[in-house]
């Protein structure tokens, strides 16, 4: 059974950057797509950004240009850094690893990135 963790939310200024973990307990490798989701109080989860064939990036537009996607093999882990901080990035983050394109989705915990003065 695939197991992913999550890590790296908490409270940031605006203006400010974190950047989120997530470690799957199996390999990424060949892994079909990867990537975040988020939920904000409200409003239903939108995608944030993904890896599709461990290559192509795509980033919903409200992030782009402040946030990056990438993974580290060797360490079954995929990372969301996200600069220039806005308080509407406030949300529960969440990470998600699809093995093929017919699997069903792996989600994380969550984590809850607030970003305040």
């Amino acid at each position: 059974q695939v197991q992913l963790v999550e890590s790296g939310g908490g409270l940031v200024q605006p203006g400010g950057s974190l950047r989120l973990s997530c470690a799957a307990s199996v390999s990424i490798f060949s892994i079909y797509k990867m990537g975040w989701y988020r939920q904000a109080p409200g409003k239903q989860r939108e995608p944030v950004a993904g890896i599709v064939s461990g290559a192509s990036t795509n980033y919903a537009d409200s992030v782009k240009g402040r946030f990056t996607i990438s993974r580290d093999n060797a360490k079954n882990t995929q990372y969301l850094q996200m600069d220039s901080l806005k308080p509407e990035d406030t949300a529960v983050y969440y990470c998600y690893f699809r093995a093929t394109m017919t699997s069903a989705t792996t989600w994380g915990q969550g984590t809850q990135v607030t970003v305040s003065s």
